[in-house]
């Protein structure tokens, strides 16, 4: 079901407030060795950085029993088109090269860390990444997050669903966000529900291209549960 709360917001990205990515290479942080408990993948958006995640988004959260990985697209975008545009030749060629880029993070996280739980997100264009990455059949984390995302394309592309049943997902979107239109939004919550996620899908009134302070508790929430060798529970944010 489709919940539209309210709440504080903050961590907001602005276009003009964007800058490309720098230095090379994923950003580590968290909980390191023993004291991991559980991993979360985390994806930025387009023409954003791991730093700009991690100063917007992970500074806000107390997970301290959690690693976090933050690969970093090698040309600061991941698909150089919208996600709402149809899906040419090259965006599919791209998509494909992300999503490869994603699996081999995914891959590396859990072979430093075996044997503990993933939860995989992403903002922007990095929650439409991480989507695309549940969809396709790929390796599948114990949870995602997918923080103003939706399908990377249109429904008259060709687009796989081979959702894992019953993962937990949380997928938001902001009714004001320039970049996720509510219709795309919902489009993303419609092929998650039919595919047999247990989801949980909020749409924030006036909000626009951020993260907004119930949307920082719910993560905050689903790590925690995991870093106590549980399975996310989807309500609504205690």
């Amino acid at each position: 079901m489709v919940q539209r709360p309210r709440g504080g917001a903050s961590g907001r990205f602005g276009a003009g407030g964007l800058r490309m990515n720098s230095g090379s290479g994923p950003l580590r942080l968290g909980a390191k060795g023993p004291e991991a408990k559980a991993i979360c993948v985390f994806v930025h958006g387009r023409g954003q950085s791991p730093e700009e995640m991690q100063a917007h988004v992970l500074a806000r959260l107390a997970a301290p029993s959690v690693a976090f990985i933050l690969p970093r697209a090698p040309s600061g975008v991941w698909v150089e088109a919208r996600a709402i545009d149809p899906l040419t030749p090259v965006a599919r060629a791209q998509l494909s090269a992300a999503l490869d880029h994603l699996a081999a993070a995914v891959a590396a996280a859990r072979g430093e860390l075996p044997r503990l739980p993933l939860l995989l997100a992403g903002f922007s264009q990095g929650a439409c990444l991480v989507i695309e990455y549940l969809c396709a059949g790929l390796p599948p984390p114990e949870a995602l997050a997918a923080f103003t995302g939706c399908r990377i394309g249109i429904a008259a592309d060709a687009r796989a669903e081979q959702v894992p049943g019953r993962i937990p997902v949380y997928l938001t979107g902001g009714d004001a966000d320039p970049w996720i239109p509510v219709a795309a939004f919902a489009e993303a919550a419609a092929t998650l529900g039919r595919r047999g996620a247990n989801l949980r899908a909020d749409l924030f009134p006036g909000r626009s291209h951020e993260v907004s302070d119930p949307e920082i508790a719910m993560l905050e929430t689903m790590l925690a549960d995991l870093a106590r060798g549980r399975a996310p529970r989807m309500e609504a944010a205690r």
